[in-house]
């Protein structure tokens, strides 16, 4: 039987777990529901685990959006923003402050090989995440053949990731035959459901607007368009995010370069908080790049408000229809061909950080609409490859910590500077 605790009560152990959240989303949902279901008892096993599906189905950080929806699901909507924004804000302010260190210090020799060896390590992460994912995305041949045509559309094509994610959810949910519709009884009625719709609409782009047709500040409006486009389509988690992000951010709008993504995803892992708190590091970095410190803090909180908002909408307006949502072959179907696409995403973002890690110099060939990587072999930084080498027994082999491993490789890439 569950149990209703205070607004007051929550909020302390929302607190404690949103500065517990480290070691990336399986860990921080085991960390939720040791407190709240078998310590606490809030949440009966049943609840946790719909919304914990719910939540999967959603674009964005599902670890957060869980807590959120705890929240709303134990003490209303101030529980759901308390929690939401418990979970997220200790880790952002610890990106904030990092993100600002390496503003300023980051082409310091010492500092630059530390975060060599970060480089080295994230490599892995990736592949780790790549194998994670494939694991459970890959159930049929059709779910091979997605990834597959995801990967070439994006690492060959550029292809653009939301196009990319359209797409498959297209196939998936055009390939299901059947479609009923289960009965069922929603928490609360339609009305109050757009209404709940309208505000967080409002919320989220009230700031854009004001800052597009009052401010009239471009760079901070390709900002706030940019996190908000990507807020829609980040199924699959940050690793996907990065490929947009790198497909992007670093070719396109030269915002980053792809060293700083990088070192950005190894900040984001060492936090507390959800990983897509990277997006944070992109728009500090994008900020300082245009205007320095003040403009980089100013992107920053924008991107974090356009990224986080977002999330608020889906849980308040999508909860109440938990049952329904999860009962649907079509939408499933749609969703697993989504969650099939992002396997052949996070390849090549795999690949592409592997080759601007490993090589200096790293140039194109272009044949028509197809494009293709070419690295100077003479650029090849054999310590970076042995780092990853060691990177890859530790975390795949031995299941160290992915923390102990960005220290040790951290640690190790600055003493050859040394010596």
């Amino acid at each position: 039987m569950s149990i209703t605790p205070t607004l007051r009560e929550s909020t302390k152990t929302w607190a404690k777990i949103g500065v517990l959240s480290f070691g990336g989303p399986a860990a921080q949902i085991a960390l939720m529901h040791r407190e709240v279901v078998n310590d606490k008892k809030w949440l009966s096993e049943g609840q946790f685990l719909n919304a914990l599906n719910f939540c999967m189905l959603l674009p964005g950080p599902e670890a957060m959006q869980l807590a959120t929806y705890a929240g709303w699901r134990i003490n209303g909507t101030l529980g759901g923003i308390i929690a939401g924004l418990l979970f997220v804000l200790p880790g952002a302010f610890v990106v904030a402050m990092l993100a600002t260190i390496y503003a300023f210090f980051g082409n310091v020799p010492i500092v630059s090989a530390l975060f060599l060896g970060v480089k080295a390590t994230v490599v892995v992460i990736v592949i780790e995440a790549l194998l994670r994912v494939s694991k459970k995305a890959l159930q049929t041949a059709a779910h091979y053949w997605i990834a597959a045509a995801a990967f070439v559309a994006i690492f060959f094509i550029n292809l653009p990731y939301p196009l990319i994610i359209l797409g498959a959810a297209l196939v998936g949910f055009l390939g299901k035959g059947e479609n009923k519709q289960p009965t069922f009884t929603p928490l609360q009625p339609i009305g109050k459901t757009i209404k709940t719709i309208a505000i967080w609409l409002f919320i989220w782009w009230f700031p854009i607007l004001a800052i597009d047709w009052v401010l009239d500040l471009n760079f901070l409006s390709q900002i706030a368009y940019f996190f908000s486009k990507l807020a829609v389509v980040t199924f699959g988690g940050a690793y996907a995010v990065l490929a947009y992000m790198a497909q992007d951010v670093v070719t396109t709008k030269q915002w980053l370069t792809a060293g700083q993504m990088m070192d950005g995803l190894g900040l984001a892992e060492t936090t507390p908080g959800p990983l897509i708190l990277v997006t944070e590091f992109v728009g500090f970095m994008a900020g300082y790049k245009e205007a320095g410190i003040w403009m980089a803090l100013t992107a920053a909180t924008l991107t974090l408000w356009v990224t986080f908002a977002p999330c608020f909408l889906w849980i308040f307006a999508g909860a109440p229809y938990i049952e329904w949502i999860g009962a649907q072959p079509r939408l499933r179907s749609a969703l697993s061909s989504v969650t099939a696409a992002v396997v052949g995403v996070i390849l090549n973002l795999s690949i592409w950080f592997a080759i601007h890690v490993f090589f200096a110099t790293v140039g194109k060939i272009t044949f028509g609409p197809i494009t293709i990587l070419r690295p100077e072999v003479a650029t090849l930084n054999w310590l970076v490859v042995a780092l990853t080498i060691l990177s890859g027994f530790l975390l795949l082999k031995r299941h160290w910590n992915v923390i102990y491993v960005l220290l040790l490789c951290a640690c190790l890439a600055a003493i050859s500077l040394i010596i």
